[in-house]
């Protein structure tokens, strides 16, 4: 995910950082702890303002997920 445009909506700072986090969808997923969601996360630098941008997840890594909790 590019963000070479990025801009904080709160401070109008242009360095920030990229991560990501993955979270559990529904009952079935939260019952056998599968982290089925996947997120990236852009954090300013400056006031450490966060946004969350949904990720697409293969079968084969949520399978993967799956075997590695």
């Amino acid at each position: 995910m590019q963000h070479r445009n990025y801009e904080c909506p709160k401070c109008h700072n242009r360095t920030y950082k990229v991560g990501q986090m993955r979270a559990t969808g529904g009952t079935l997923s939260k019952i056998f702890d599968i982290q089925n969601q996947k997120f990236t996360a852009v954090t300013c630098e400056r006031c450490t303002y966060t946004e969350f941008y949904k990720t697409k997840t293969s079968a084969i890594s949520n399978v993967f997920d799956f075997f590695t909790n």
